[in-house]
């Protein structure tokens, strides 16, 4: 069941989607980018995930606005596929 058609209120909107990018460090080839994406695109609230490799930028589209939790997850998530989580970047 897909929860972006209508709200519990019966009202239908659009799909948002919201991108945010954190820094990951240690991310220097193909196989970290592959691991790192695979991690974080897992997440229930995580729709897609552009991992770029040297940089460590993460961008993350959600449908909703993430909060501390989601960060928080984004930094477990990435600190158990053995990288190291830098934080949000500001946009």
């Amino acid at each position: 069941m897909s929860s972006n058609c209508c709200t519990p209120d019966g009202s239908c909107h659009t799909t948002a989607e919201i991108k945010t990018t954190y820094k990951v460090d240690g991310v220097g080839s193909a196989h970290c980018q592959g691991v790192v994406a695979k991690a974080v695109g897992g997440l229930d609230q995580v729709s897609t995930v552009d991992v770029e490799i040297g940089t460590g930028l993460v961008t993350v589209t959600t449908a909703t606005e993430p909060d501390e939790t989601l960060d928080a997850l984004i930094a477990k998530t990435v600190d158990e596929a053995g990288y190291d989580f830098a934080g949000r970047v500001a946009s």
